[in-house]
Parts: structure tokens; C-alpha cells; sequence
């Protein structure tokens, strides 16, 4: 598609987040939206190599009240949007080896039922009949929400879009951004690589690169990219099709059923910031031997692929919303790991804020970007 002159809106990041704002202000009523993905192919960024997990279990209220308007979405999405996207009630287990764990996650599963998230406290002893292929001695508890689970995300990124483009929304690939006009303190136009285009609205949903993209207005963003990686592995016939997703908490480690196998990551701790998406093996032979620790059965399989993606990753693990210094410079960007399940909500909330000037849905007004200036930062402990 030829790059337009001009447009009422430009969209920066073709990822769930872009897209699924792209969407919402079309089906909005709005016009002239342009949407820009400097990728040959959508969803190849931060969202493409997430593991797909989908979840309500998180430690603050404002993370539960954005899966418990963000997951419907996604539960509904194939109804609204068109795309079948593979929605695996699997449920994620999470397991408890440390005492100070114990203390928060009671706290989070009372604050999980209050909100209405029909989470489960397992005991030790639960959480070792719930997962018999497991060596989990050390396990004192667990959490257990049977309606989390796991979802595609190519398909929830391109049903965004063959939607948003039916409404009307100009998509352009190849098309990098080089630069942000900014006239006194008001955006005017993008530079991108295809040629500018007039605007007086950018969105910045450019996720791991967001602060690039800030940068280039003026606007300091607080989000560091960091190197995630995983690996899935041969068929394994001895995992159940009920095999919840897994996460070892104190160890960031986490297995969930992939295909006939197992997907399989670790949070590497003292991974640096930085753009590198090439698969570290050293570190995935730490991962492994943990993983081969915590399930043995992993020695008759083989690894079947690997790969690395970006965590978004802001100083208090919450994303941010809305406004900048900078005049029609909009951000939708920070979510620090779990982004892909809040996109659709996401999305939905900044074309309320552009459109009727609130987030309407959800009240997300404490997650601005003016927060970690005026220290008003709201810390999520449950982040893998």
C-alpha cells in the first residue's frame, strides 16, 4: 500500500496492542487511521514469540480488572472479530517452594476472590496429586485458576487486523519509523522509511521499542527490553491432555503442553537490557536442568525448536496508558510480560481515551506515564 500524505491517526507497532487499538477506533467510527509495522509480517515482534499464556491471576487489582475485561474478549473473540483463536482453558498451577511466596500468594488469592477470580489455594500435598510427573517435595502450595490458560497469538494479532482493514484502517509493512515531527510541544507528522505523513495523533504501541519511539519525540519512556527465551520439546505421550501450565515460581520456571509435547522457559535473572532475540545456549542448558529436576520424563525427549523474544519491562511491572509532555504523543506500552493478554482490552481503552478523553471499561488513569516521575508506582509481584 502506498503511504498516505496524511492521516488523522498514526498507529506506531503492528503487535496486539496496535492492533487491536487500530480495530477499536475504526469500529468506533474513526477515519483516516494509518497503521505502521516496520516488519514484513504482523506479530512478529514482542507478541509473535510469546508463550501465550492467558491468566487473571496477578497480585494488584488494576492487572486482575484487566484480565477480568480483557479475556472475555479473547473467550468471544471469534464471535465479534471473526478468528477462531484457539482459547485452552488449561488452567495455570502455580507452585510455591518459599515461605515469603506463600504470604503474598494468600494475599493475591483473597484479592483474586474478592474481585470475583474464582482462584483456588492447593496445599502441598494437592499440589503434588495435581501433578504426579513432578518432583515437587518442596512444594508448601499452590494456586490454581481452572479459566486460565493458553491462547494463539498470530491469530488474536491478525483477526485485529483483517478486521481493522475492513473498516477501512490504511496497514502498512516496511514501514520503520525514522522520526517524529514535533512542533513547540505538539506532535506534527512521522517520518517513516516509505515517506512522512502528516498527523497531529501518534500512538506509540511499539512494545519493546517503545522508548525509542519516544525518544524521537522528545518524550523519555521508562521501558527496557528484556531477552525472554523458550523451547519446545518432541511428543511426550506420558503428559496428559489436562496438563495445566505450570509455573515454578521461585525459579521462573514454567512447562505447559505444546502440541504433543512441552513448551519450556525460565526467567533468566541476570539476563541485561537489550534488542538481542538470538537464543542464548548457555542459558538454555540451565533451563533445561531445571526443568529435567523438576520432570525427569523430559530425558526421553528432544527439543523440537527454540526461540527468543522481549519483555517490555517498566520499573513497577505495570504498563502505561495514555498522554505524554508531548501533545497528541499517546502510549500504550510497558506491560512487562504479560501484554499479549491485556492487548484486547488494551486496545479498546486508548480508543475510549482518544475519542471520549476517559478510559471508560476500566479505569487505568493511575497508569500514566507521570507516575514514575511523582513516584506513584504500583509494584505487580506475580511477573514470571
Amino acid at each position: 500500500m502506498e503511504t498516505p500524505s496524511t492521516a488523522d491517526i498514526v498507529i506506531i507497532g503492528g503487535g496486539v496492542m496496535g492492533a487491536s487499538a487500530a480495530y477499536h477506533l475504526a469500529a468506533r467510527g474513526m477515519k483516516n487511521i494509518v497503521l505502521l509495522e516496520r516488519e514484513e509480517f504482523f506479530g512478529q515482534g514482542a507478541t509473535g514469540r510469546c508463550a501465550g499464556g492467558v491468566r487473571y491471576q496477578f497480585a494488584t487489582g488494576i492487572n486482575i480488572k484487566l484480565s477480568l475485561a480483557s479475556l472475555p474478549m479473547i473467550e468471544r473473540f471469534k464471535d465479534e472479530i471473526g478468528q477462531d483463536v484457539n482459547y485452552r482453558k488449561c488452567g495455570y498451577l502455580f507452585v510455591l517452594t518459599d515461605p515469603k511466596d506463600v504470604t503474598q500468594f494468600e494475599h493475591n488469592v483473597k484479592l483474586q476472590n474478592k474481585l470475583g477470580v474464582p482462584t483456588q489455594w492447593l496445599n502441598g500435598d494437592e499440589v503434588r496429586k495435581r501433578l504426579p510427573l513432578m518432583k515437587l517435595d518442596d512444594a508448601l502450595a499452590g494456586t490454581f485458576n481452572p479459566n486460565d490458560g493458553l491462547v494463539d497469538p498470530n491469530s488474536v494479532v491478525m483477526g485485529y487486523i483483517n478486521a481493522a482493514q475492513r473498516l477501512g484502517v490504511k496497514i502498512i509493512n516496511h514501514a520503520e519509523v525514522s522520526g517524529i515531527r514535533v512542533s513547540g510541544d505538539k506532535v506534527t507528522g512521522v517520518e517513516t522509511v516509505r515517506g512522512p505523513i502528516e498527523t497531529r495523533s501518534i500512538l506509540n504501541a511499539a512494545g519493546p521499542w517503545s522508548a525509542q519511539i519516544g525518544r524521537m519525540a522528545g518524550v523519555d519512556i521508562p521501558i527496557q527490553p528484556i531477552r525472554r527465551q523458550l523451547f519446545t520439546t518432541t511428543p511426550l505421550p506420558e503428559v496428559p491432555p489436562d496438563f495445566p501450565f505450570v509455573i515454578d515460581f521461585a525459579q521462573s520456571l514454567y512447562v505447559h503442553r505444546e502440541g504433543d509435547g512441552l513448551l519450556i522457559g525460565m526467567s533468566n535473572e541476570d539476563q541485561s537490557p537489550g534488542f538481542d532475540q538470538s537464543v542464548d545456549e548457555e542459558f538454555e542448558l540451565t533451563n533445561l536442568e531445571a526443568a529435567l529436576q523438576r520432570m525427569p520424563l523430559l530425558q526421553k525427549a528432544a527439543r523440537a525448536a527454540h526461540w527468543a523474544g522481549l519483555y517490555e519491562v517498566t520499573p513497577d511491572a505495570h504498563p502505561i496508558f495514555g498522554k505524554t509532555p508531548v501533545d497528541g504523543f499517546l502510549i500504550v506500552s510497558g506491560f512487562s510480560g504479560h501484554g499479549f493478554m491485556h492487548g484486547p482490552i488494551a486496545g479498546k481503552l486508548m480508543a475510549e481515551y482518544i475519542l471520549a478523553g476517559t478510559f471508560q471499561t476500566v479505569n487505568v488513569s493511575a497508569l500514566d506515564l507521570a507516575r514514575f516521575a511523582e513516584g506513584r508506582l504500583i509494584q505487580e509481584y506475580n511477573v514470571v
